[in-house]
Protein backbone atom coordinates (compact mmCIF):
# COMPACT_ATOMS: atom_id res chain seq x y z
CA UNK A 1 0.00 0.00 0.00
CA UNK A 2 1.40 3.38 -1.02
CA UNK A 3 -0.10 6.71 0.04
CA UNK A 4 0.38 9.82 -2.07
CA UNK A 5 -0.22 13.49 -1.33
CA UNK A 6 -3.11 15.52 -2.71
CA UNK A 7 -2.18 18.92 -4.15
CA UNK A 8 -4.30 21.17 -6.37
CA UNK A 9 -6.80 18.44 -7.06
CA UNK A 10 -4.22 15.79 -8.04
CA UNK A 11 -2.62 12.79 -6.32
CA UNK A 12 1.14 13.37 -6.43
CA UNK A 13 4.46 11.91 -5.28
CA UNK A 14 6.87 13.93 -3.22
CA UNK A 15 9.49 15.94 -5.07
CA UNK A 16 12.31 13.72 -3.76
CA UNK A 17 10.38 10.39 -4.08
CA UNK A 18 11.26 9.41 -0.49
CA UNK A 19 8.94 7.00 1.33
CA UNK A 20 8.18 6.39 5.02
CA UNK A 21 6.83 3.13 6.46
CA UNK A 22 3.70 3.20 8.60
CA UNK A 23 2.78 0.37 10.94
CA UNK A 24 0.05 -1.61 12.59
CA UNK A 25 0.72 -0.92 16.30
CA UNK A 26 -0.95 -4.18 17.32
CA UNK A 27 1.63 -6.25 15.43
CA UNK A 28 4.54 -3.89 14.83
CA UNK A 29 4.35 -4.83 11.14
CA UNK A 30 4.67 -2.45 8.19
CA UNK A 31 1.30 -2.05 6.47
CA UNK A 32 2.32 0.47 3.83
CA UNK A 33 4.44 3.40 2.80
CA UNK A 34 3.61 7.08 2.55
CA UNK A 35 5.44 9.61 0.42
CA UNK A 36 7.66 11.88 2.49
CA UNK A 37 6.89 15.54 1.86
CA UNK A 38 9.53 18.23 1.40
CA UNK A 39 9.66 22.00 1.71
CA UNK A 40 8.99 22.24 -2.02
CA UNK A 41 5.91 20.07 -1.66
CA UNK A 42 4.63 22.47 1.00
CA UNK A 43 5.34 25.42 -1.30
CA UNK A 44 3.34 23.81 -4.11
CA UNK A 45 0.43 23.07 -1.79
CA UNK A 46 0.36 26.54 -0.24
CA UNK A 47 0.54 28.18 -3.68
CA UNK A 48 -2.37 26.04 -4.83
CA UNK A 49 -4.37 26.97 -1.73
CA UNK A 50 -3.53 30.67 -2.15
CA UNK A 51 -4.52 30.73 -5.81
CA UNK A 52 -7.77 28.92 -5.04
CA UNK A 53 -8.60 31.35 -2.27
CA UNK A 54 -7.81 34.45 -4.30
CA UNK A 55 -9.85 33.16 -7.23
CA UNK A 56 -12.97 33.01 -5.08
CA UNK A 57 -13.95 29.54 -6.29
CA UNK A 58 -14.61 28.62 -2.67
CA UNK A 59 -14.63 31.79 -0.58
CA UNK A 60 -17.11 33.59 -2.83
CA UNK A 61 -19.66 30.86 -3.45
CA UNK A 62 -22.82 30.98 -1.39
CA UNK A 63 -23.06 29.49 2.07
CA UNK A 64 -25.66 27.09 0.75
CA UNK A 65 -23.28 25.80 -1.91
CA UNK A 66 -20.52 25.24 0.65
CA UNK A 67 -23.00 23.55 2.96
CA UNK A 68 -24.02 21.18 0.17
CA UNK A 69 -20.38 20.15 -0.31
CA UNK A 70 -19.99 19.50 3.43
CA UNK A 71 -23.14 17.40 3.43
CA UNK A 72 -21.77 15.35 0.54
CA UNK A 73 -18.56 14.73 2.48
CA UNK A 74 -20.65 13.50 5.43
CA UNK A 75 -22.53 11.18 3.09
CA UNK A 76 -19.23 9.89 1.71
CA UNK A 77 -17.95 9.11 5.21
CA UNK A 78 -21.13 7.21 6.03
CA UNK A 79 -21.02 5.35 2.73
CA UNK A 80 -17.41 4.30 3.34
CA UNK A 81 -17.61 3.87 7.10
CA UNK A 82 -16.60 0.19 7.10
CA UNK A 83 -13.40 0.93 5.17
CA UNK A 84 -12.63 3.93 7.39
CA UNK A 85 -13.23 1.96 10.60
CA UNK A 86 -10.98 -0.85 9.43
CA UNK A 87 -8.27 1.66 8.47
CA UNK A 88 -8.45 3.39 11.86
CA UNK A 89 -8.13 0.07 13.69
CA UNK A 90 -5.29 -1.05 11.43
CA UNK A 91 -3.16 2.10 11.55
CA UNK A 92 -3.99 3.54 14.99
CA UNK A 93 -4.80 0.36 16.94
CA UNK A 94 -8.13 1.56 18.30
CA UNK A 95 -10.62 -1.05 19.45
CA UNK A 96 -13.45 -1.45 16.95
CA UNK A 97 -16.06 0.26 19.09
CA UNK A 98 -13.89 3.37 19.48
CA UNK A 99 -13.16 3.52 15.75
CA UNK A 100 -16.86 3.17 14.95
CA UNK A 101 -17.66 6.11 17.20
CA UNK A 102 -14.92 8.30 15.70
CA UNK A 103 -16.01 7.68 12.10
CA UNK A 104 -19.70 8.31 12.76
CA UNK A 105 -18.88 11.44 14.78
CA UNK A 106 -16.77 12.69 11.86
CA UNK A 107 -19.80 12.55 9.57
CA UNK A 108 -21.92 14.31 12.19
CA UNK A 109 -19.35 17.09 12.49
CA UNK A 110 -19.52 17.88 8.77
CA UNK A 111 -23.33 17.87 8.98
CA UNK A 112 -23.25 20.19 11.98
CA UNK A 113 -21.19 22.83 10.19
CA UNK A 114 -23.23 22.41 7.01
CA UNK A 115 -26.21 23.40 9.13
CA UNK A 116 -24.49 26.25 10.95
CA UNK A 117 -23.41 28.11 7.82
CA UNK A 118 -26.86 27.98 6.29
CA UNK A 119 -27.82 30.55 8.92
CA UNK A 120 -27.07 34.25 8.67
CA UNK A 121 -23.86 35.22 10.44
CA UNK A 122 -23.26 38.84 11.40
CA UNK A 123 -24.48 41.79 13.48
CA UNK A 124 -26.02 45.18 12.77
CA UNK A 125 -25.86 48.15 15.18
CA UNK A 126 -27.80 51.41 14.96
CA UNK A 127 -25.03 53.46 16.51
CA UNK A 128 -26.49 56.87 15.71
CA UNK A 129 -29.21 58.51 13.64
CA UNK A 130 -26.86 58.99 10.72
CA UNK A 131 -24.68 55.91 10.98
CA UNK A 132 -25.30 52.21 10.87
CA UNK A 133 -22.58 49.68 11.66
CA UNK A 134 -22.36 46.10 10.45
CA UNK A 135 -19.99 43.42 11.68
CA UNK A 136 -19.44 40.77 9.04
CA UNK A 137 -17.41 37.59 9.17
CA UNK A 138 -15.04 36.69 6.39
CA UNK A 139 -12.70 33.73 5.83
CA UNK A 140 -9.14 34.18 7.04
CA UNK A 141 -7.57 32.81 3.84
CA UNK A 142 -5.19 29.86 3.69
CA UNK A 143 -5.30 27.73 6.83
CA UNK A 144 -2.57 25.28 7.82
CA UNK A 145 -3.97 22.38 9.83
CA UNK A 146 -1.64 20.05 11.75
CA UNK A 147 -3.33 17.09 13.40
CA UNK A 148 -2.29 14.35 15.87
CA UNK A 149 -2.13 10.57 15.74
CA UNK A 150 -4.55 9.73 18.56
CA UNK A 151 -7.70 10.68 16.60
CA UNK A 152 -6.38 10.64 13.02
CA UNK A 153 -9.73 11.28 11.32
CA UNK A 154 -11.87 12.96 13.97
CA UNK A 155 -9.33 15.63 14.96
CA UNK A 156 -8.80 16.37 11.26
CA UNK A 157 -12.54 16.81 10.78
CA UNK A 158 -12.81 19.07 13.84
CA UNK A 159 -10.59 21.48 11.90
CA UNK A 160 -11.51 20.76 8.28
CA UNK A 161 -15.27 21.15 8.69
CA UNK A 162 -15.33 24.65 10.26
CA UNK A 163 -12.38 25.89 8.18
CA UNK A 164 -14.10 24.89 4.95
CA UNK A 165 -17.48 26.10 6.19
CA UNK A 166 -15.96 29.53 6.79
CA UNK A 167 -14.73 29.72 3.18
CA UNK A 168 -11.02 29.11 3.70
CA UNK A 169 -8.71 26.97 1.62
CA UNK A 170 -6.66 24.32 3.35
CA UNK A 171 -3.30 22.63 3.63
CA UNK A 172 -3.34 19.81 6.18
CA UNK A 173 -0.64 17.54 7.60
CA UNK A 174 -1.53 14.35 9.48
CA UNK A 175 0.83 12.65 11.87
CA UNK A 176 3.46 10.70 9.97
CA UNK A 177 2.54 7.74 12.21
CA UNK A 178 -1.16 7.58 11.23
CA UNK A 179 -1.79 8.96 7.71
CA UNK A 180 -4.18 6.27 6.45
CA UNK A 181 -7.68 7.49 7.33
CA UNK A 182 -7.02 11.11 6.33
CA UNK A 183 -5.83 9.94 2.92
CA UNK A 184 -9.08 7.99 2.59
CA UNK A 185 -11.06 11.09 3.55
CA UNK A 186 -9.29 12.98 0.76
CA UNK A 187 -10.32 10.23 -1.64
CA UNK A 188 -13.91 10.98 -0.64
CA UNK A 189 -13.44 14.73 -1.11
CA UNK A 190 -11.80 14.14 -4.48
CA UNK A 191 -14.73 11.97 -5.55
CA UNK A 192 -17.36 14.61 -4.73
CA UNK A 193 -15.45 17.18 -6.79
CA UNK A 194 -14.28 19.92 -4.46
CA UNK A 195 -12.75 22.72 -6.58
CA UNK A 196 -9.04 22.32 -7.23
CA UNK A 197 -6.75 23.82 -4.63
CA UNK A 198 -9.40 24.11 -1.92
CA UNK A 199 -8.05 21.16 0.08
CA UNK A 200 -4.43 20.05 -0.02
CA UNK A 201 -2.77 17.17 1.83
CA UNK A 202 0.97 17.02 2.49
CA UNK A 203 2.42 13.98 4.26
CA UNK A 204 5.70 13.86 6.13
CA UNK A 205 7.71 14.77 9.19
CA UNK A 206 6.60 17.54 11.50
CA UNK A 207 10.05 19.10 11.69
CA UNK A 208 10.05 19.58 7.91
CA UNK A 209 6.47 19.73 6.65
CA UNK A 210 4.81 21.06 9.80
CA UNK A 211 7.46 23.71 10.31
CA UNK A 212 7.34 24.85 6.68
CA UNK A 213 3.55 25.25 6.84
CA UNK A 214 3.97 27.28 10.03
CA UNK A 215 6.53 29.74 8.67
CA UNK A 216 5.05 30.06 5.16
CA UNK A 217 4.11 33.57 4.02
CA UNK A 218 1.24 32.01 2.06
CA UNK A 219 -0.44 30.64 5.20
CA UNK A 220 -2.69 32.98 7.18
CA UNK A 221 -3.51 30.75 10.13
CA UNK A 222 -2.19 27.66 11.91
CA UNK A 223 -4.49 25.32 13.80
CA UNK A 224 -2.58 22.63 15.69
CA UNK A 225 -3.57 19.82 18.02
CA UNK A 226 -0.78 17.94 19.77
CA UNK A 227 1.87 18.17 22.46
CA UNK A 228 2.56 21.34 24.42
CA UNK A 229 6.25 21.49 23.48
CA UNK A 230 5.42 21.35 19.78
CA UNK A 231 2.69 23.93 20.30
CA UNK A 232 5.17 26.24 21.96
CA UNK A 233 7.50 25.91 18.95
CA UNK A 234 4.64 26.59 16.51
CA UNK A 235 3.61 29.69 18.44
CA UNK A 236 7.14 31.08 18.27
CA UNK A 237 7.61 30.22 14.59
CA UNK A 238 4.24 31.69 13.60
CA UNK A 239 5.13 34.96 15.31
CA UNK A 240 7.57 35.75 12.48
CA UNK A 241 4.65 36.33 10.11
CA UNK A 242 2.11 37.39 12.79
CA UNK A 243 -0.36 34.74 11.69
CA UNK A 244 -3.30 33.63 13.78
CA UNK A 245 -2.62 30.54 15.89
CA UNK A 246 -5.08 28.12 17.46
CA UNK A 247 -3.57 25.47 19.73
CA UNK A 248 -5.19 22.51 21.48
CA UNK A 249 -2.40 21.03 23.57
CA UNK A 250 -1.73 18.67 26.44
CA UNK A 251 -3.54 17.98 29.66
CA UNK A 252 -3.15 16.48 33.10
CA UNK A 253 -6.79 16.57 33.99
CA UNK A 254 -8.25 16.06 37.48
CA UNK A 255 -11.23 13.80 38.12
CA UNK A 256 -12.50 14.66 41.63
CA UNK A 257 -14.61 12.26 43.70
CA UNK A 258 -16.29 13.27 46.95
CA UNK A 259 -17.23 10.58 49.45
CA UNK A 260 -20.98 10.94 48.93
CA UNK A 261 -20.62 9.52 45.40
CA UNK A 262 -21.71 5.91 44.91
CA UNK A 263 -18.49 3.87 45.04
CA UNK A 264 -19.15 1.63 42.06
CA UNK A 265 -20.30 4.55 39.93
CA UNK A 266 -17.19 6.52 40.94
CA UNK A 267 -14.83 3.70 39.98
CA UNK A 268 -16.68 3.10 36.73
CA UNK A 269 -16.29 6.73 35.60
CA UNK A 270 -12.71 6.96 36.85
CA UNK A 271 -11.75 3.90 34.78
CA UNK A 272 -13.50 5.37 31.74
CA UNK A 273 -11.88 8.77 32.29
CA UNK A 274 -8.32 7.44 32.08
CA UNK A 275 -8.36 4.16 30.16
CA UNK A 276 -10.66 5.10 27.27
CA UNK A 277 -8.48 5.43 24.18
CA UNK A 278 -5.67 3.59 26.00
CA UNK A 279 -5.12 6.85 27.85
CA UNK A 280 -3.95 8.47 24.60
CA UNK A 281 -6.48 11.26 25.00
CA UNK A 282 -5.52 14.87 25.73
CA UNK A 283 -8.48 15.28 28.10
CA UNK A 284 -7.97 11.97 29.92
CA UNK A 285 -8.70 12.00 33.65
CA UNK A 286 -5.14 11.02 34.48
CA UNK A 287 -5.25 12.42 38.03
CA UNK A 288 -7.98 10.86 40.16
CA UNK A 289 -8.56 12.85 43.36
CA UNK A 290 -10.51 10.96 46.04
CA UNK A 291 -11.84 12.21 49.37
CA UNK A 292 -10.07 10.50 52.28
CA UNK A 293 -13.30 8.99 53.65
CA UNK A 294 -13.63 6.70 50.61
CA UNK A 295 -10.00 6.58 49.44
CA UNK A 296 -9.07 3.06 50.62
CA UNK A 297 -12.24 1.40 49.37
CA UNK A 298 -12.00 3.33 46.09
CA UNK A 299 -8.39 2.25 45.49
CA UNK A 300 -9.17 -1.40 46.27
CA UNK A 301 -12.08 -1.56 43.83
CA UNK A 302 -10.34 0.54 41.17
CA UNK A 303 -7.28 -1.75 41.17
CA UNK A 304 -9.47 -4.85 41.10
CA UNK A 305 -11.39 -3.52 38.10
CA UNK A 306 -8.24 -2.28 36.29
CA UNK A 307 -6.76 -5.76 36.44
CA UNK A 308 -9.85 -7.12 34.67
CA UNK A 309 -9.61 -4.81 31.64
CA UNK A 310 -9.19 -6.77 28.41
CA UNK A 311 -6.09 -5.61 26.52
CA UNK A 312 -5.57 -6.78 22.95
CA UNK A 313 -5.60 -6.00 19.22
CA UNK A 314 -8.21 -3.51 18.12
CA UNK A 315 -9.79 -5.89 15.63
CA UNK A 316 -10.75 -8.30 18.42
CA UNK A 317 -14.34 -7.37 19.40
CA UNK A 318 -13.58 -8.33 23.03
CA UNK A 319 -10.73 -5.82 23.30
CA UNK A 320 -11.31 -2.91 25.70
CA UNK A 321 -7.83 -1.33 25.48
CA UNK A 322 -5.72 -1.48 22.36
CA UNK A 323 -1.99 -0.89 21.83
CA UNK A 324 -0.08 2.33 22.12
CA UNK A 325 0.48 3.93 18.76
CA UNK A 326 4.20 3.26 18.27
CA UNK A 327 7.37 1.77 19.73
CA UNK A 328 8.65 5.27 20.45
CA UNK A 329 5.53 6.24 22.36
CA UNK A 330 5.42 2.94 24.26
CA UNK A 331 9.01 3.51 25.36
CA UNK A 332 8.05 6.96 26.63
CA UNK A 333 5.14 5.58 28.67
CA UNK A 334 7.28 2.79 30.14
CA UNK A 335 9.93 5.38 31.02
CA UNK A 336 7.37 7.35 33.02
CA UNK A 337 6.29 4.19 34.84
CA UNK A 338 9.88 3.54 35.89
CA UNK A 339 10.21 7.18 36.86
CA UNK A 340 7.13 6.93 39.08
CA UNK A 341 8.60 3.97 40.92
CA UNK A 342 11.89 5.81 41.42
CA UNK A 343 10.05 8.88 42.72
CA UNK A 344 8.53 6.76 45.48
CA UNK A 345 4.96 6.32 44.28
CA UNK A 346 3.35 2.95 44.98
CA UNK A 347 2.70 0.86 41.88
CA UNK A 348 -0.68 -0.68 42.75
CA UNK A 349 -1.04 -2.65 39.52
CA UNK A 350 0.23 -2.90 35.96
CA UNK A 351 3.42 -1.26 34.83
CA UNK A 352 4.66 -3.76 32.27
CA UNK A 353 4.66 -4.30 28.55
CA UNK A 354 2.38 -7.16 27.50
CA UNK A 355 3.80 -9.78 25.12
CA UNK A 356 1.49 -12.76 25.53
CA UNK A 357 -0.01 -14.57 22.55
CA UNK A 358 -1.09 -12.19 19.77
CA UNK A 359 0.42 -9.18 21.59
CA UNK A 360 4.01 -10.42 21.23
CA UNK A 361 5.16 -7.84 18.67
CA UNK A 362 2.69 -5.07 19.39
CA UNK A 363 2.99 -2.00 21.60
CA UNK A 364 0.82 -3.05 24.55
CA UNK A 365 1.12 -1.77 28.13
CA UNK A 366 -0.90 -2.94 31.12
CA UNK A 367 -3.40 -0.56 32.74
CA UNK A 368 -1.18 1.03 35.38
CA UNK A 369 -2.20 2.54 38.72
CA UNK A 370 -0.03 4.63 41.03
CA UNK A 371 -1.11 5.53 44.58
CA UNK A 372 0.63 7.36 47.43
CA UNK A 373 1.78 10.02 45.00
CA UNK A 374 2.97 13.53 45.85
CA UNK A 375 1.98 16.63 43.92
CA UNK A 376 5.56 17.46 42.95
CA UNK A 377 6.20 14.11 41.25
CA UNK A 378 6.73 14.18 37.49
CA UNK A 379 4.12 11.46 36.97
CA UNK A 380 1.62 13.88 38.57
CA UNK A 381 2.83 17.02 36.80
CA UNK A 382 3.66 15.80 33.28
CA UNK A 383 1.43 14.37 30.58
CA UNK A 384 2.16 10.66 30.10
CA UNK A 385 -0.49 10.04 27.42
CA UNK A 386 -0.98 6.38 28.13
CA UNK A 387 -2.86 3.93 30.38
CA UNK A 388 -1.30 5.33 33.56
CA UNK A 389 -3.25 6.98 36.38
CA UNK A 390 -2.27 8.66 39.66
CA UNK A 391 -4.76 8.40 42.54
CA UNK A 392 -4.44 11.18 45.11
CA UNK A 393 -6.14 11.70 48.47
CA UNK A 394 -7.72 14.94 49.71
CA UNK A 395 -9.48 15.88 52.93
CA UNK A 396 -11.24 19.17 52.21
CA UNK A 397 -12.91 20.91 49.30
CA UNK A 398 -10.20 23.56 49.37
CA UNK A 399 -7.46 20.94 49.14
CA UNK A 400 -9.22 19.21 46.24
CA UNK A 401 -9.29 22.48 44.29
CA UNK A 402 -5.64 23.22 45.06
CA UNK A 403 -4.57 19.76 43.87
CA UNK A 404 -6.79 20.01 40.78
CA UNK A 405 -5.26 23.33 39.73
CA UNK A 406 -1.72 22.42 40.76
CA UNK A 407 -0.22 21.77 37.30
CA UNK A 408 0.67 23.87 34.25
CA UNK A 409 -2.27 22.38 32.35
CA UNK A 410 -5.95 23.30 32.26
CA UNK A 411 -7.68 21.28 29.59
CA UNK A 412 -10.37 19.20 31.33
CA UNK A 413 -11.70 18.18 34.72
CA UNK A 414 -14.68 16.67 36.51
CA UNK A 415 -16.40 16.65 39.88
CA UNK A 416 -18.48 13.77 41.23
CA UNK A 417 -20.79 14.41 44.19
CA UNK A 418 -24.47 14.16 45.12
CA UNK A 419 -24.34 17.73 46.44
CA UNK A 420 -25.10 19.87 43.37
CA UNK A 421 -24.30 23.10 45.22
CA UNK A 422 -20.83 21.81 46.06
CA UNK A 423 -20.43 20.47 42.52
CA UNK A 424 -21.09 23.90 40.99
CA UNK A 425 -18.94 25.65 43.60
CA UNK A 426 -15.96 23.38 42.89
CA UNK A 427 -16.29 23.20 39.11
CA UNK A 428 -16.31 27.02 38.89
CA UNK A 429 -12.92 27.04 40.64
CA UNK A 430 -11.34 24.30 38.51
CA UNK A 431 -9.14 26.12 35.99
CA UNK A 432 -10.01 24.00 32.94
CA UNK A 433 -11.77 24.68 29.67
CA UNK A 434 -13.78 21.44 29.46
CA UNK A 435 -15.52 20.24 32.60
CA UNK A 436 -18.16 17.76 33.71
CA UNK A 437 -20.31 17.19 36.77
CA UNK A 438 -21.00 13.50 37.45
CA UNK A 439 -19.77 12.55 33.97
CA UNK A 440 -16.64 12.37 31.85
CA UNK A 441 -15.54 12.52 28.18
CA UNK A 442 -18.97 13.27 26.69
CA UNK A 443 -18.62 15.98 24.05
CA UNK A 444 -21.13 17.95 22.00
CA UNK A 445 -20.46 19.86 18.77
CA UNK A 446 -22.42 22.83 20.07
CA UNK A 447 -19.90 23.46 22.88
CA UNK A 448 -16.36 24.89 22.70
CA UNK A 449 -13.40 22.54 23.14
CA UNK A 450 -10.10 23.90 24.42
CA UNK A 451 -8.07 24.67 27.49
CA UNK A 452 -6.66 27.16 29.97
CA UNK A 453 -3.00 27.80 30.77
CA UNK A 454 -0.53 25.62 28.82
CA UNK A 455 -3.32 23.47 27.41
CA UNK A 456 -3.77 25.85 24.51
CA UNK A 457 -5.11 28.96 22.84
CA UNK A 458 -8.47 29.20 21.08
CA UNK A 459 -11.34 26.77 20.77
CA UNK A 460 -12.60 23.99 18.51
CA UNK A 461 -16.26 23.07 17.87
CA UNK A 462 -19.50 25.01 18.06
CA UNK A 463 -19.87 28.49 16.67
CA UNK A 464 -16.68 29.23 18.61
CA UNK A 465 -14.77 26.81 16.38
CA UNK A 466 -16.22 28.48 13.29
CA UNK A 467 -15.19 31.92 14.55
CA UNK A 468 -11.60 30.65 14.93
CA UNK A 469 -11.43 30.40 11.14
CA UNK A 470 -12.99 33.80 10.38
CA UNK A 471 -11.99 37.44 10.46
CA UNK A 472 -14.30 40.14 11.80
CA UNK A 473 -14.80 43.23 9.66
CA UNK A 474 -16.47 46.43 10.81
CA UNK A 475 -18.48 48.20 8.09
CA UNK A 476 -19.79 51.70 8.85
CA UNK A 477 -22.54 53.11 6.59
CA UNK A 478 -23.19 56.83 6.53
CA UNK A 479 -26.92 57.44 6.04
CA UNK A 480 -26.55 61.23 5.70
CA UNK A 481 -23.90 62.05 3.11
CA UNK A 482 -23.68 65.79 3.77
CA UNK A 483 -20.43 67.71 4.25
CA UNK A 484 -18.73 67.38 7.63
CA UNK A 485 -17.21 70.89 7.64
CA UNK A 486 -14.59 69.78 10.16
CA UNK A 487 -12.12 72.24 8.66
CA UNK A 488 -13.19 75.75 7.77
CA UNK A 489 -13.12 76.75 4.09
Amino acid sequence: MKLNMYVNGEWVDSTNNDLRDFLNPATGEVIGQAVEGTKEDVHQATRAAREAFESGIWSEITHTERANYLSKIAEGIEKNQKELIDAEVLNNGKPIREAESDILESAKCFRYYAGIIRKSIGDVYNVSESMQTMVIREPIGVCGLIVPWNYPLLMSVWKLAPALAAGNTIIIKPSEVTPLTLVKLFEIMDEIGLPKGVVNLVLGDGAVVGNEITVSDEVDMISFTGGTNTGRHIMKAAAETIKKVSLELGGKSPNIFFADTDLELAVDYALYGIFYGTGQVCSAGSRVLVEDKMYDSFVDLFVERAKQIKVGPGDDPNTEIGPLVSQEHMDKVLHYIELGKKEGARLACGGKRLKENDMAKGFFVEPTVFTDVEQHMRIVQEEIFGPVVCIQKFSTEKEAIQLANGTDYGLAGAVFTNDITRALRVIKKVRSGITWINSYHETHYESPWGGYKQSGVGRNLGTYGLDEFMELKQVNINLETSKINWFEE
